[in-house]
């Protein structure tokens, strides 16, 4: 992994839009989670929803990754730090 060489100054508005990412970046997560937990509970009380359910469950792991990745891109293009 590739860190800058020199320290990193930020001007406050790069901070809040980064902060901002973060915050957006945990909501959404926190979203996705909230929601495998409900249909899990779900599913222990009415098992037939299953195949309704499995679904939706199997996409949430691909959606949490993505919200990842795209936080961490932007937190390494603010850090100017690159992947060797």
């Amino acid at each position: 992994m590739g860190l800058p060489q020199n320290a990193i100054t930020l001007t406050p508005e790069q901070i809040a839009a980064l902060n901002e990412k973060l915050s957006v970046t945990r909501h959404d997560i926190n979203n996705h989670l909230s929601l495998i937990v409900a249909a899990v509970e779900l599913l222990r009380r009415k098992p037939e929803m299953a195949p309704k359910l499995l679904d939706s469950l199997s996409q949430q792991p691909d959606k949490i990754i993505a919200h990842m990745r795209g936080f961490s891109t932007d937190f390494e293009q603010t850090f100017g730090i690159t992947k060797d």
